[in-house]
């Protein structure tokens, strides 16, 4: 979807060059102004040679590729906002929105990719045993730890800020690494392992390989096991296809964790998913007691409703494309033209709860717009 989006948006400026240099004519004068152009149009180009020629998808190589796009995007956006009233006679209003639109992009590749936003849910059930009244829980999602500018900072906040919030228990969505498990090293394993509840955490689909170019020297076998074990040895408690059970006041609840399929990460941005795993993550669980399911990708909470599960069914994946109009609740997103449930919280007719964490990384740039890295403080209550 993003890789469409480039796409579209970079013949559309591509298009609006052409006519605006047409327009102004005397193309003599205007060689320093159409090389600047034709050279920022060339970016994307730049970012897929960069990925066509290196050996492997290795860190550096992301980070550069992304703030390219970063880039390219930024002159274009605002490129296409001054050629539209300028061609109207708005030369003036073109210029002024083209700034406002170039200081947007900044603020979302700075503040609006670092600032986390705490979103307060209340889930309420009568399934819930009492002592379960009050309990807490803090989602987080979709870290790409190897887009992370500044993880010394970064990861100390989102710490800091998760214990601030007492939860009884942490929930951790999918996605931890962007490629590699080598993401997930010493430092980043210390300053997560600041976390101080028990954390219990799935795979996604960035955390089993399936984007390392080298895939002869790393498999993604390799790959997805790592990962697991770096996530296990850090204290966090990895569930793979299977159920443990939450106690409180000598009361219990069910946590399944789904891990992501690999098989499935062509078709991760499809509505419809096939269902794998469930059989042996539900296997011997009560349907009787109240279940929380975590599962990275949100398209399988049918799947799982449909087993008699999910009572409340946390996700993360879609991250909102990193790019949210926010003036009401929910607010719209691109990601609504691909997902039928893309952001926060959809609950069905028979009280059964899904929540769409909208992540902390990032993927193809490195910017938010009304997307805020989301911590999501769940609290649990008893109702009849």
């Amino acid at each position: 979807m993003i890789l469409t989006l480039i796409i579209l948006l970079g013949l559309a400026v591509a298009a609006a060059d052409w006519l605006h240099f047409r327009r102004l004519g005397n193309a003599g004068k205007l060689r320093l102004p159409i090389i600047a152009a034709v050279a920022a149009d060339l970016l994307p180009f730049a970012a897929a040679l960069l990925g066509y020629l290196v050996r492997d998808n290795t860190t550096p190589v992301i980070m550069i590729s992304m703030w390219i796009v970063w880039f390219w995007m930024t002159t274009a956006l605002t490129r296409l906002v001054y050629y539209t009233f300028n061609f109207f006679g708005r030369r003036r209003t073109g210029f002024i929105l083209a700034a406002c639109t170039a200081v947007l992009l900044v603020v979302g590749a700075t503040a609006g990719r670092t600032r986390f936003r705490v979103s307060r849910v209340e889930v309420c059930s009568g399934k819930l045993p009492e002592t379960f009244d009050g309990a807490r829980i803090v989602q987080i999602s979709d870290l790409h730890l190897g887009t992370i500018v500044r993880p010394e900072r970064e990861l100390t906040r989102l710490a800091d800020t998760i214990n601030a919030l007492r939860p009884d228990w942490v929930v951790f969505t999918g996605d931890l690494v962007n490629i590699r498990a080598e993401e997930l090293d010493e430092r980043a394993a210390r300053l997560l392992g600041r976390i101080e509840a028990p954390v219990y955490s799935v795979t996604g689909n960035h955390d089993v390989g399936a984007y390392i170019k080298d895939s002869l020297h790393h498999t993604m076998e390799e790959n997805l096991h790592e990962v697991i074990a770096r996530q296990r040895a850090m204290g966090w408690n990895l569930l793979d296809d299977e159920t443990c059970y939450l106690h409180r006041g000598g009361d219990s609840i069910s946590l399944t964790g789904l891990s992501f399929d690999p098989a499935l990460r062509l078709l991760r941005h499809k509505r419809d998913l096939p269902a794998t795993g469930l059989e042996r993550a539900f296997a011997g669980t009560p349907t009787e007691l109240y279940n929380i399911t975590l599962v990275h990708v949100p398209q399988l909470r049918p799947k799982i409703t449909a087993a008699g599960y999910g009572d409340l069914v946390l996700s993360g994946h879609v991250h909102a494309m990193q790019c949210k109009v926010r003036p009401w609740g929910r607010g719209w997103s691109p990601a609504a033209l691909l997902y039928k449930e893309w952001s926060g919280r959809y609950e069905d007719s028979d009280g059964k709860i899904l929540y769409i964490n909208d992540g902390i990384g990032c993927v193809g740039y490195p910017m938010r717009l009304g997307a805020r890295p989301e911590i999501t403080l769940i609290t649990l209550k008893r109702c009849e």
